[in-house]
């Protein structure tokens, strides 16, 4: 009986260190979850400008609209860099990448934006530094 005094307190002890690690768990993947979210957000109104923009060039008014539309990479990613500026979300996501590109062929325009997480815990054994990305699509599409 003396020799198991004390294991009370070490069990009580060691559980609290597994329920904070847990709580610790679900509030770093919270956070990451919920800026996730607003990446989607930003990707989706990005890619539908970048569509949008690049298939409006000079080609569509002045040749008219065929099923030979053509995606101009350029402007497209120019008016992603102009969304990201006009929602601000540099400064909701500090660090943030965008990477544009267009398929001319199947008339795609993907954007791809990351970020780096702020997670309020850190758990021991998981990275220092996480990023989290979205990724978002728009086609153009002529109805004949």
């Amino acid at each position: 009986m003396s020799g198991e005094r004390g294991t009370g307190t070490l069990m009580i002890v060691g559980l609290a260190l597994v329920l904070a690690m847990m709580a610790a768990v679900v509030t770093d993947a919270s956070a990451a979850y919920l800026q996730r979210q607003g990446l989607d957000t930003i990707a989706d109104g990005a890619a539908l400008t970048a569509a949008d923009a690049g298939a409006s060039g000079r080609e569509a008014y002045a040749g008219g609209l065929s099923s030979d539309l053509r995606l101009d990479a350029d402007v497209a990613r120019a008016a992603v860099a102009d969304y990201l500026r006009r929602v601000r979300a540099l400064d909701r996501f500090p660090g943030l990448t965008a990477q544009v590109s267009v398929d001319p062929t199947s008339h795609r325009v993907v954007v791809v934006v990351r970020a780096p997480v702020r997670l309020p815990l850190h758990v021991p054994g998981s990275p220092a530094r996480a990023s989290v990305g979205a990724t978002s699509s728009a086609v153009i599409g002529l109805d004949e």
